[in-house]
């Protein structure tokens, strides 16, 4: 099955989910986006967007209105480095480590259970971080 959203494992540029946010803005602007899924800032959270707008020190407004505008992901990436930062390969190693294991014995371990259960997943162990939810529900990773 083809998923019009790709995984957050999947780097553009080296960084995690940066092309998982271009895929939800761009099937946003088409009136495609699946129900359920965050897109942006949500206030008093801290979003995967919020986190990857923040490493690249760009606005998710400003990010919205480029990605709009077309491009390829690495054009919209050289853009963010250009409007906001560039951060040095170990900022971007530190970032994915961090997201990467996100949900996994930290902070967002039972906001991970939680979700896991609101998807019908409580069952999964073996699923221990949001990446990996997020692979799962969209039927990337296999079910035991």
């Amino acid at each position: 099955m083809s998923f019009p959203i790709r995984s957050p494992r999947d780097p553009v540029g080296g960084i995690f989910v940066f092309g998982r946010i271009l895929d939800k803005i761009r099937l946003n602007a088409q009136g495609k986006l699946p129900a359920g899924y965050n897109l942006g800032i949500i206030a008093g959270k801290r979003t995967f967007d919020d986190r990857v707008c923040k490493l690249l020190g760009v606005d998710f407004d400003a990010l919205t209105a480029r990605t709009r505008h077309g491009g390829s992901d690495e054009e919209i990436l050289e853009w963010c480095f250009q409007n906001g930062r560039k951060p040095d390969a170990e900022q971007i190693e530190l970032f994915n480590g961090f997201m990467f294991k996100r949900g996994w014995r930290d902070a967002a371990s039972a906001g991970l259970v939680q979700q896991r259960k609101q998807a019908g997943l409580g069952h999964r162990e073996d699923i221990v971080t949001f990446f990996d939810l997020m692979d799962t529900e969209e039927g990337r990773l296999e079910t035991p």
